[in-house]
């Protein structure tokens, strides 16, 4: 029996649309248009002492980001950074990051709640369906997305609503402070502090192991001793910037094997004072072969040759290693005759 014998009340739901009807398959479509809803007003939209309310709400909100942005300010400049309190249940954190962070939390928080209130309840809701349409838009379409900008533009009481407009202007403008506050934090400027040690003429050079200046018989032929600036106590609050930066290496050579004519002058008997920290990152150099007179950084392997002025012979080093010149005072000890003639450690934009 073939389907044109079945009676037209027996055919599937699918096989009807022949005659016109709405079949149970269209009614399932889960892609079937389903239209647009009735708008419904917000209270705001009929009632201008709600949309009067919405404003002074989303002007709080902005307000509130100001004077946390101006919180952080003091908390950075008026908190010592050592003072602690007790939050519950984390226990004890620092103050200062407590304030700094719910400070800045507290700004970024209300400006995005401010902006947030304002679109759902102050600027237009209304539902407005677009065709889609090619990549490139036509003139006339253009000419409507201006024409919709100005309208939101309008919309949005911007001009009108000057509260709002004021105190987010406000917001906006005194929270990069806040970024602008922790590049304080970044170090010291490169100008001074990369050109500069604690060594100076006169200084003496202490054994970083005894703590006890150094005189030539203490250094042996083929060792190495690492050295400190007298004066510079581990306990001192500024030992590890400074040490990081005046570390020294001391060797001993034979005269006779020193090849560069100014390290030689710069030496004492053979002894010679190079900087410890690798020209590289700035790791610590710690590795000496006494027979070959290279020293090896052990991050990257950079090695330099200390009976050549320290120059580089391997690895990523981009220069020799800073030497500083010593002599002996009038009771024998190692002293440094000056600072050293160039910046420590890794190559910056001002070196040279």
């Amino acid at each position: 029996m073939s389907s044109q014998d079945i009676p037209e009340e027996n055919l599937p739901a699918e096989q009807d649309h022949a005659h016109g009807a709405v079949t149970v398959a269209d009614e399932e479509n889960p892609f079937a248009d389903p239209g647009l809803p009735p708008h419904e007003h917000r209270i705001q939209d009929i009632d201008e002492q709600a949309a009067r309310r919405s404003e002074r709400a989303v002007a709080l909100l902005f307000t509130l980001s100001m004077l946390a942005t101006v919180g952080f300010i003091v908390s950075y400049v008026a908190i010592p950074h050592d003072k602690s309190i007790f939050v519950f249940p984390i226990g004890h954190i620092s103050a200062l990051n407590f304030a700094l962070g719910l400070t800045l939390g507290t700004a970024l928080f209300c400006i995005g709640a401010g902006a947030v209130h304002w679109a759902r309840t102050l600027m237009s809701d209304v539902e407005v369906p677009a065709e889609r349409h090619p990549i490139e838009a036509p003139a006339e379409v253009r000419a409507q997305v201006h024409a919709d900008f100005r309208q939101g533009a309008k919309e949005s009481a911007l001009g009108r609503r000057k509260l709002i407009r004021n105190t987010m202007l406000g917001a906006l403008t005194l929270v990069p402070l806040s970024g602008v506050m922790l590049l304080r934090d970044l170090g010291p400027l490169p100008g001074t502090s990369l050109r500069h040690t604690l060594w100076a003429k006169g200084k003496r050079l202490v054994n970083m192991n005894t703590n006890q200046p150094l005189r030539p018989e203490d250094v042996a032929v083929g060792s190495l001793t690492f050295a400190k600036p007298d004066g510079l106590e581990e306990k001192s609050e500024d030992f590890q910037n400074e040490i990081a930066k005046a570390a020294l290496m001391i060797v001993r050579l034979q005269p006779g094997n020193i090849k560069d004519k100014r390290e030689l002058d710069w030496a004492h008997e053979g002894i010679v004072a190079f900087s410890k920290i690798c020209t590289h990152v700035g790791c610590p150099i710690s590795l000496y072969e006494q027979q070959t007179h290279h020293v090896l950084c052990p991050c990257h392997q950079s090695t330099f040759d200390l009976s050549d002025g320290a120059r580089v012979i391997f690895g990523p080093a981009g220069h020799a290693l800073p030497q500083l010149r010593i002599g002996v005072d009038s009771e024998g000890y190692l002293q440094a005759l000056g600072d050293f003639e160039e910046p420590v450690g890794p190559a910056f934009w001002e070196r040279g």
